[in-house]
């Protein structure tokens, strides 16, 4: 019964990620905001919920090893994500038709990575109210940065269409035909809907980890990790299916800025010190391959336009390998 219940809670996320997207579509066409904002903000946010009921009930169960290894698992996945779907889509060399504005979101969140990579490493058990000293500062960063953000000028959705490269695209009908009531009222529905099915992700993942015999930092790291991010996984291929490139990429760069926040709110729930000082040192290892795959992402955007794809394609193969290895090492050890 637990892989029954898994499949149809991975099948109503699919279902319901896919119409998170189509309404954040909507919102980011018929207000003001564009793909990047409504992306990286609204709908960052929404895939999110899985990873707060997941980390918040680790660490009143007293697992913090499953929360924090939850969160940087997910950055991880996340990246990895958004490279596969680049090389599928690569003939249209993605990252180049993404706004400029998301290498503001690239760095803040690579900032905030090694923030909490060097807390890991450093393991400082000083408390403010409670609170880590560290996790204080991620958190500050994190307000600090997403001011500077929302003040950025919408960046322009790309126009150049996407038809026979990669996965089947279609036209931006939502858009047109539904309201912005209907729009967001949709949005928050399918954000609760995301919250229970993933609630239901992680606990069902975390009993067939217990029944596969895989190891805790494997399971809180890449199991747990892999079925709470499903939602950014489906969310990013149905915005590139209605062509909103910024709405794609926004949506897994804030989504990892966002996880830090939950880590960093994880510390306020954890009664022991500082989260970051007492969780396992291998977590360490994770920090040190996000940070890395992050810059990886960094120069992808930041690169010209290639005449190779192969040249194109090689910060996103560096990704997909750096991932693999990184999850080979931690199920070894």
């Amino acid at each position: 019964m637990v892989f029954v219940i898994f499949f149809l809670a991975a099948a109503l996320t699919v279902y319901t990620a896919m119409k998170l997207s189509e309404y954040a579509d909507v919102i980011s066409e018929k207000t003001t905001m564009g793909g990047m904002i409504v992306g990286t903000i609204l709908l960052a946010g929404a895939t999110s919920l899985p990873e707060v009921t997941t980390s918040f009930s680790a660490v009143v169960i007293g697992n913090i090893d499953i929360a924090i290894g939850n969160m940087l698992g997910s950055n991880l996945f996340n990246l990895l994500i958004l490279a596969v779907f680049d090389l599928l889509y690569r003939r249209r060399q993605l990252y180049h038709q993404a706004g400029r504005s998301h290498l503001f979101s690239a760095v803040l969140g690579l900032f905030l990575m090694l923030v909490v990579t060097l807390a890991l490493f450093l393991r400082i058990d000083y408390t403010i109210i409670g609170i880590g000293v560290d996790a204080l500062l991620v958190l500050l960063i994190y307000i600090i940065g997403m001011v500077i953000i929302s003040r950025l000028p919408s960046a322009p959705e790309p126009t150049e269409a996407l038809m026979g490269d990669g996965p089947e695209t279609e036209t931006n009908e939502p858009a047109k035909d539904m309201s912005i009531k209907k729009a967001v009222i949709g949005f928050i529905i399918a954000a609760i809907a995301i919250l229970l099915a993933g609630t239901v992700l992680s606990i069902t993942g975390d009993q067939i980890a217990v029944i596969t015999g895989m190891g805790s930092s494997f399971v809180g790291s890449f199991l747990i990790a892999a079925t709470t991010s499903l939602p950014e996984a489906v969310s990013v291929y149905a915005a590139l299916r209605l062509k909103n490139m910024n709405l794609a990429v926004g949506s897994i760069l804030g989504s990892n800025m966002f996880n830090m926040i939950i880590l960093a709110i994880s510390d306020a729930v954890y009664q022991g010190g500082s989260i970051l000082a007492d969780v396992s040192q291998s977590n360490v290892y994770t920090g040190i391959a996000i940070t890395l795959l992050s810059a990886v992402l960094i120069w992808a955007l930041l690169r010209k336009r290639s005449a190779s794809l192969w040249t194109y394609s090689i910060p996103s193969m560096i990704t997909v390998i750096g991932y693999f290895i990184v999850s080979y090492l931690l199920f070894q050890g």
